[in-house]
């Protein structure tokens, strides 16, 4: 009977002991290996996020412990006071005609092929500039500048030397002709006008200052030189620009550009120009995107006969496209930014969850959705920055954040 006793006192503890060695060793482990999912910010600048506690940089108020982590379809639930206080209001998504204009907002620039730069072509001293403020019109053949020039001086001697060799026939004819007529194709060369050159073979007398004048018609952009700067070979005097025609650069986001008829008619008004319009064609669209805004560039042609519209004028383009059934959302429906198009859905009784869409045509206040709802959703169409904020300040992170169509 002892025998047994013992026995079975043996098997119990031995089952302790291996209960025991089950049991983790919880004050070993490092605490670096646990990870938290909590970050700090602030209730009024949800932008604020760090790691620990402390007060916000903006404020000064205490930061509050947020879970970090953002799943498609997590929802915002509201209470009645924050829709009715926030003007919340929703609608059913529904189809429309769109595609019948596109709007634009542009700004007129100079056309860059009717744009020129006037350059010395030797060095020297500017002794007059005869236009000296951007905006003034320089005609063709107008005096420009006077300038006195060493170089320039030598080479008027040089050919009225060789002309004076060619009167009285010292050497041969034939190489003096040539002698004469090749510094005369150098100053030439070096601007001056076929009229100039002929008077210095008349009168025999070299000014020790030439005058220069314009070799086109445009008006001054920019003034690079003054009255007493020395010029070296190919210095810009003036940047002259053209505007019998001009150009209205204009954005359009790249989901936009399917829908873009580029051999559509584009009408352009001015809020400088008020009951006026005018007719233009597409005549770029820049195939590089820009990253900041998700936009490329359309240009758009102008005739600028009457002399009205001037570089910087803000312009509204409205583009004739093909019109097609779609679903639309006012503009204020839909958040963007870099990352995409979010738009809110509601699920039930004061419940909402982000959705990415993918707009198009934007036209009479209205946006396209081409992907991402169907018709029936109910979606947030005034307050969904509110909904978008009051999840910010839930959630610690922008609902866009990590989202994909």
């Amino acid at each position: 009977m002892r025998y047994f006793l013992t026995a079975a006192l043996v098997v119990l503890l031995l089952g302790a002991c291996q209960e025991k060695k089950k049991e983790p060793v919880m004050a070993n482990e490092p605490m670096t290996a646990m990870k938290s999912d909590t970050m700090y910010t602030c209730s009024m600048h949800p932008q604020v996020m760090q790691d620990r506690p402390g007060k916000c940089p903006v404020c000064g108020m205490d930061l509050i412990p947020v879970k970090m982590g953002m799943e498609q379809g997590e929802m915002v639930v509201l209470s009645d006071q924050q829709v009715q206080l926030g003007g919340i209001r929703v609608d059913t998504v529904g189809a429309a005609v769109v595609g019948d204009r596109m709007l634009l907002s542009g700004i007129l620039v100079v056309d860059e092929t009717r744009s020129a730069a006037v350059s010395a072509r030797m060095s020297g001293r500017i002794e007059r500039l005869y236009f000296k403020a951007s905006g003034e019109y320089l005609h063709k053949g107008d005096k420009l500048y006077d300038l006195y020039s060493e170089e320039l001086n030598n080479a008027k001697q040089e050919y009225l030397l060789a002309l004076d060799r060619v009167d009285n026939l010292k050497g041969g004819l034939v190489d003096l002709k040539q002698l004469a007529e090749s510094a005369r194709s150098k100053l030439l060369l070096w601007g001056m006008s076929e009229g100039q050159v002929a008077e210095l073979a008349r009168t025999r007398q070299a000014g020790a200052v030439t005058s220069f004048y314009s070799p086109v018609s445009g008006y001054i952009s920019a003034i690079g030189s003054h009255e007493g700067d020395y010029l070296s070979a190919g210095t810009v005097l003036v940047r002259l620009a053209e505007l019998s025609s001009v150009w209205v650069e204009a954005q359009v986001y790249t989901s936009q550009l399917s829908a873009l008829d580029r051999m559509g008619k584009a009408v352009v008004h001015f809020p400088d120009l008020p009951g006026k319009e005018w007719t233009g064609r597409i005549g770029l669209v820049n195939p590089e995107l820009d990253p900041n805004g998700r936009t490329n560039l359309v240009r758009v042609e102008l005739a600028n006969r009457d002399g009205l519209l001037r570089p910087g004028m803000s312009a509204e383009v409205a583009v004739t496209n093909r019109e097609r059934h779609s679903l639309t959302l006012p503009h204020g429906a839909v958040l963007h930014s870099q990352g995409g198009d979010l738009v809110w859905v509601a699920q039930g009784h004061n419940r909402f969850r982000p959705v990415m869409v993918q707009t198009g045509l934007e036209a009479d206040g209205r946006t396209e959705i081409r992907s991402g709802l169907k018709t029936g959703d109910v979606v947030v169409t005034e307050g969904a920055y509110l909904v978008n904020s009051e999840y910010a300040f839930r959630h610690g992170v922008d609902a866009m954040a990590g989202m994909k169509m």
